[in-house]
């Protein structure tokens, strides 16, 4: 798997070698090839729904700062993490239908609902759901294109989260 930050490329490589009947090589051939949107669905469904139906997935607020590739739920010094909702744990990713190699929680979106005065810079996306917690695997997080956002008391936030894999 190639990924670079922001983008996620899988492709398939074999090596196939051809003997004669004494065992000696007569040619070798590679292939790489594009992993189709069949392929990339499974790879989807095996990751974040059926396959891995534990752990499940949680959708998380992100406040400042910057993540970077390296980054873990034991180690994010670069960003911290909201707590200031009413919900006692970070709200579950519930995937839907996988389709064109995607899945999305539209059916089933994240809400918070703010218990103070907090600004959300951005989201991310975990395997567990201790609000504030560092264990677990961090599968992503990102800021807002449009910048932060102020969140008052009483305010509710609701989160629809699409995941994509796609062969670049």
């Amino acid at each position: 798997m190639k990924t670079t930050l922001g983008t996620v490329q899988m492709e398939t490589r074999y090596e196939a070698v051809c003997r004669d009947a004494s065992g000696a090589v007569k040619w070798i051939a590679h292939v790489t090839n594009l992993v189709v949107t069949a392929g990339l669905n499974k790879l989807l469904d095996a990751t974040f729904k059926t396959g891995l139906t534990t752990p499940a997935w949680y959708v998380g607020l992100k406040g400042t700062g910057t993540v970077a590739a390296g980054d873990t739920m034991a180690s994010h010094a670069g960003w911290t993490e909201l707590t200031a909702y009413s919900e006692s744990v970070r709200q579950t990713f519930t995937p839907g239908t996988i389709s064109g190699g995607s899945v999305n929680n539209s059916g089933s979106k994240a809400v918070f609902t703010a218990n103070g005065s907090m600004t959300v810079l951005g989201l991310f996306l975990a395997d567990n759901s201790t609000k504030g917690g560092t264990s677990g695997t961090l599968y992503g997080a990102g800021d807002f294109s449009e910048g932060s956002r102020a969140m008052v008391s009483g305010d509710t936030l609701t989160v629809t989260c699409t995941l994509t894999a796609a062969a670049a």
